[in-house]
């Protein structure tokens, strides 16, 4: 059985000060807090900072997001290595946000996720649907594709290196909830 996990994704908000305050008011408020994982999802900026902060404190740092080759001239985009460097743990990758605003497809996901456990990183892997395809019945067959096609190509023994997480889309920031 996994031990429950429990991700924070910090998204576009909070500037550097603000992003310091509560990495360090989640060392004092996690004290004591054995049986799970957690993980927080700063901003790019904020990442070696808040790693500084809760180093040791049993908190995972992950990013936000993360480019599928290793260097290059990829203006904008941070690799596997970089992240790694200012002591991140974990990477989100397939994000809702990331999929529609975006429009990542699962072949770009999926050379992501090869490319995060490849170095070392561990995945947290985003599935989920849209409102229309819920009520058109479809969740199970849009998970199911995002699922098969995002980790295509991954070894068994290297699930337990990825956690995947549900998000319905349609429940994001709407007050509607999962029945």
């Amino acid at each position: 059985m996994r031990r429950p996990f429990i991700g924070g994704n910090w998204k576009m908000f909070l500037d550097a000060a603000e992003g310091k305050r509560l990495a360090e008011e989640l060392v004092e408020g996690i004290k004591g807090v054995k049986d799970r994982d957690i993980m927080v999802c700063p901003a790019f900026p904020m990442l070696q900072e808040v790693s500084r902060i809760v180093k040791g404190s049993g908190i995972f740092v992950g990013a936000q997001n993360m480019y599928y080759e290793s260097e290059g001239a990829f203006t904008g985009e941070v690799s596997a290595r970089m992240l790694m460097s200012v002591g991140c743990s974990h990477v989100i990758i397939g994000h809702s946000e990331r999929r529609h605003v975006f429009h990542e497809e699962n072949d770009l996901i999926q050379k992501k996720v090869a490319a995060a456990l490849n170095a070392g990183l561990k995945p947290v892997f985003c599935v989920g649907e849209l409102l229309g395809e819920r009520e058109a019945g479809k969740t199970e067959t849009v998970v199911r594709e995002q699922v098969d096609e995002g980790l295509k190509g991954v070894a068994a023994q290297e699930l337990e290196n990825i956690v995947i997480a549900y998000e319905p889309v349609w429940a994001i920031g709407t007050g509607k909830t999962h029945s």
